[in-house]
Parts: structure tokens; C-alpha cells; sequence
């Protein structure tokens, strides 16, 4: 006999609920697979997003099992639970319906942070000259990979009870600019990421670490605007 998976999907909005499906266990089968089954099978209706599948563009992330994950690139071997796995839209997003979520919010405290790059020449100066082993390089290099998923942003507690914190993502990105040689506005992008919702918010858990997808640190970038802040406040900077 096939052996069967029990599957619960969020179904509606705020006022929804959990609804279980059957789907078969397949070889390799991620939870993105398992979703797409129960749309195409059970409920055509079923609202969520994606849109690679192989783990590039991160509009599939959702909730499993409590955690915020890329469903495309989550083994259904390695999360269920006893033959069974939950699966929720992102936490600290409005729900649309179903599994897909209002990312307006996310993408304004992007902007709401400074993460616009200004650029210090226009196309038709020379490209610049960057030294990549520099020290603000090395600090942009490693934070610049974000791929705005949310998933940093549905694993923070503080977003979660703190509606005007800006979050992981966009302080991170607000770290990579003022490390950024080539950004015009390095102060007023630092000014707006200590600013009020800013990185004094953030209580260093590190939920946004542990559950980045493509292993980067907003905790560590967040921990390099506050020390940043003060060495500009005592002119060390």
C-alpha cells in the first residue's frame, strides 16, 4: 500500500483554520511538492507563491512546523512529524489567504531604513575602484546576499510584539550601504537604521540567523550599526 502523509494547510485569512489533506510520500518529495499536490489535487483554489522551485528566489518561503522555511528547498523526510506536517503562511505578515502574505510592510521598513543606494557616480563615470580585501568591503560582502524572503522577518520575536521595528532584513541591508563605498549617503542611511524602530530594538537572539536560508548573520549586522554608532558619536569613526 502507498504510504500516506497527513498534511495540515492554513485555509483563509486571520479568521481561517488548519485542514487536513492525505497526499502520497514520494521520493525527494519537499513540502513545496506536497502544497502544489494538495492545489492541484484536493483544492484548486489553495493561494501561496513560488516561483523557481530550486532555491533562488525565495517567494516560497512559508511556515512549517512552526519554523519559517523555503519550502523548495525543505525535504518533507527531514521536517514531518510522525507522518505529518503543519504548514502555515509567515508570521508577522498580514495573511492574504491561505499561505500567501502581504510583503508591503516588509518592503517598507526596507525603505524605511535606508536601504535605497544612492549611487557617487552616474553611468557614465568610470566603474569605481573597490579594494575587495578592505575592511568595509569584507563587512558588505558578507551581509549583501539577502534575497528579501522574510524569513529572517517571520522568525523575529521582536517584529512579532514591536510593529515599528524594521527588522532583520533591513538592517542588514542598511549595514551593507554604510559599508559601501559607492553609496553617497553612508550617514543618513546609518541615521535612519538607529533610529526609532531601528537596531536599539533588536534584543540579539539571533532567530534571524538561525533560520536565514542562505546562512547569513543579521545579527552580526545589526550588532556592527549599534558599534558603528557609537564610535561616530565619540568621533572615533
Amino acid at each position: 500500500m502507498t504510504e500516506m502523509l497527513n498534511v495540515r494547510i492554513w485555509r483563509g485569512r486571520d479568521d481561517g483554520e488548519l485542514k487536513t489533506y492525505q497526499v502520497p510520500v514520494r521520493a525527494n518529495q519537499t513540502v513545496l511538492d506536497v502544497v502544489t499536490e494538495v492545489q492541484r489535487q484536493h483544492e484548486p483554489a489553495l493561494a501561496y507563491r513560488f516561483a523557481c522551485r530550486v532555491g533562488v528566489c525565495g517567494s516560497c518561503a512559508m511556515t512549517v512546523n512552526g519554523s519559517p522555511r523555503w519550502t523548495c528547498r525543505t525535504h518533507v523526510s527531514k521536517v514531518s512529524e510522525g507522518g505529518e506536517i503543519t504548514i502555515e503562511p509567515l508570521r508577522n505578515l498580514p495573511r492574504i489567504k491561505d499561505l500567501a502574505t502581504d510583503m508591503s510592510a516588509f518592503f517598507d521598513k526596507w525603505e524605511n531604513a535606508g536601504g535605497r543606494f544612492e549611487p557617487t557616480a552616474s553611468r557614465n563615470d568610470p566603474p569605481a575602484r573597490i579594494d575587495p580585501a578592505s575592511k568595509k568591503r569584507r563587512h558588505a560582502d558578507a551581509a549583501i546576499e539577502c534575497i528579501n524572503c522574510a524569513v529572517c522577518y517571520s522568525a523575529c520575536d521582536v517584529v512579532a510584539w514591536n510593529s515599528d521595528y524594521l527588522g532583520p532584513a533591513a538592517l542588514n541591508r542598511a549595514w551593507t550601504l554604510v559599508n559601501d563605498e559607492r553609496h553617497n549617503d553612508p550617514g543618513g542611511t546609518l541615521q535612519k537604521a538607529i533610529g526609532e524602530g531601528g537596531c536599539g530594538s533588536c534584543h540579539t537572539q539571533g532567530n534571524c540567523m538561525r533560520h536565514c536560508p542562505v546562512g547569513l548573520s543579521p545579527t552580526r549586522s545589526i550588532a556592527g550599526l549599534k558599534r558603528m554608532n557609537l564610535l561616530t558619536m565619540f568621533g572615533l569613526e
